[in-house]
């Protein structure tokens, strides 16, 4: 992607770079969003980091919602989760470090069978792919037989062996509309599969379980196009139209930009809705120098550093607990230990496999 987001600091030649050096470059780009005693501090570790990933033949895959120091240094390549997808099938490196949460790094282990994928945390989840399982998508398959199954790439592996087709917030309705079926399922972001509905055209119905049975709701039409599930993202849910209008009075020439994971309100009331590279693309070309980004706080502060002449309106405090369990110190004990090391059982990797490849091909 050739964005500003995407710069990071040089890494070809890591022992050839002192620590002065590093901090300098950090201080140049970060000094709006890092306190400089805490800089000095993770300048080195990126040393230690940049060395250690050269001398094991790593790349660093870094999501966008990455905080600032880690991001803005150590990763190899930056994005959304489909672009890292894509970067994670075709490295030719031994070991993948994801910076991301679990499902981001089972997805580089579902691509890249033979090769080490670390995790530097084990606490990285994600309340999005907690929120179902594979047998739940089996009995809503028995439920709704030789209806197509689209799974959000925010699952775990159990749940992508389940599915046809994954998708992304960037690519979920051309996804759908690949599938050319009256009836799909859509799984498992609540919102995300409203905004996929009200874009496409298509009604909605979101069945339940109880008692171990798989039930439709009991004023279910019969035209439904869309069987979608009540999974929805710890930090997404929260943002409010209430928010958006606050943002407006107190900043009138405010530009609202929100994530598919936001709910169906909230999206309609925003400027602009995409994932969240869209995001950084569109502040990027926009000529509006004000942004309320709705999604994970951090990216904020990392669009600010990689563009000085925008300012993002700090009305957000939700940061996601899962992302924000990745630090540089972990990451270095990562590489150090060969620590957290993600591992998908053969057969299930396989059958998520497909489903994965068909949505890279589908970009």
């Amino acid at each position: 992607m050739d964005t500003k987001l995407e710069s990071t600091i040089e890494v070809e030649k890591p022992s050839t770079r002192t620590v002065e050096e590093i901090y300098q470059e950090m201080k140049a780009k970060l000094h709006d969003v890092v306190p400089e005693f805490e800089l000095r501090y993770k300048a080195e570790l990126v040393k230690e980091i940049l060395e250690l990933k050269a001398e094991k033949n790593a790349v660093i895959l870094g999501h966008n919602y990455m905080e600032p120091a880690l991001f803005h240094t150590i990763p190899d390549f930056k994005g959304d989760s489909l672009e890292l997808a894509r970067k994670a099938a075709a490295t030719d490196k031994d070991i993948i470090v994801f910076c991301g949460v679990k499902f981001m790094a089972e997805t580089a282990k579902i691509l890249n069978p033979d090769k080490t994928v670390l995790l530097p945390s084990d606490k990285a989840g994600c309340s999005l792919a907690e929120s179902i399982t594979a047998e739940d998508v089996r009995q809503l398959k028995a439920r709704f037989p030789g209806v197509p199954v689209v799974t959000y790439i925010n699952t775990y592996a159990e749940v992508k062996a389940e599915s046809d087709i994954c998708c992304t917030s960037s690519n979920a309705v051309k996804v759908v509309e690949s599938l050319k079926s009256d009836t799909i399922i859509f799984l498992p972001d609540e919102y995300l599969a409203k905004n996929v509905a009200r874009e496409t055209g298509k009604h909605i119905i979101f069945p339940v379980v109880r008692n171990g049975r798989m039930e439709l709701p009991a004023d279910t039409e019969l035209d439904y196009q869309i069987i979608g599930w009540r999974g929805r993202c710890e930090v997404h849910e929260k943002f409010t139209v209430d928010d958006v209008k606050n943002a407006r009075r107190q900043f009138p020439d405010v530009v609202v930009l929100a994530h598919p994971e936001c709910s169906p309100e909230v999206v309609e009331a925003a400027d602009f809705s995409g994932s969240t590279t869209a995001m950084v693309r569109y502040v990027e070309k926009s000529p509006a120098r004000r942004f309320l980004l709705l999604t994970e706080c951090s990216m904020g502060d990392n669009i600010i550093a990689a563009n000085p002449d925008k300012e993002i309106v700090r009305l957000c405090s939700v940061r996601c607990p899962h992302m924000n369990q990745i630090t540089l110190e972990d990451t270095l004990k990562a590489l150090q230990l060969n620590q957290y090391v993600i591992d998908v059982p053969e057969p299930i990797r396989v059958r998520a496999l497909r489903a994965v490849q068909r949505m890279l091909e589908i970009g």
